[in-house]
């Protein structure tokens, strides 16, 4: 499994999956596996803003913190980026952008294996898909530290 960095927070790989020669693993929930979670499916189809808002808030509480966001993503940081997601969709079609850094520094932070091109195409072509797998695997590592009784 891989070892919690510097910042703390819960298991990174809490599903087991096997991990590379390169260091890497893959996804613990595949891209065409986002319909498992129908209510997150929906939700990334109907309002991806509001998913895209509240991954982003709860990436940047486990990474600044350690421990899993108390408002689940639905606080001030959440909405900012959902508010932002939401702006660049309606006037350009193309919200899905600001997914693009967000899915690599999840990637980077759970040690899974893809590319910046990966990256783009899962946001753009699988928008929901892409934002219910980063959903569920921020889940995974909330769900590890809360059954240690970290929050």
């Amino acid at each position: 499994m891989l070892a919690v960095k510097g910042g703390g927070g819960g298991n990174r790989n809490a599903k087991g999956m096997p991990i590379g020669p390169d260091g890497q693993r893959p996804w613990s929930h595949g891209l065409c596996t986002c319909t498992e979670d129908c209510g997150l499916f929906c939700r990334a189809c109907c309002d991806p803003c509001v998913i895209y808002g509240r991954n982003k808030q709860r990436y940047e509480y486990l990474h600044l913190y350690g421990i899993p966001d108390t408002q689940n993503g639905k606080g001030e940081t959440g909405d900012d980026a959902c508010q932002r997601h939401a702006w660049i969709t309606c006037f350009f079609g193309s919200g899905w952008v600001f997914q693009i850094p967000l899915r690599a520094k999840l990637r980077k932070r759970y040690g899974i294996r893809g590319s910046c091109m990966g990256d783009c195409c899962s946001s753009s072509f699988c928008q929901p898909c892409a934002l219910a797998q980063e959903s569920r695997e921020l889940a995974l590592e909330e769900e590890s530290l809360r059954a240690r009784g970290v929050v």
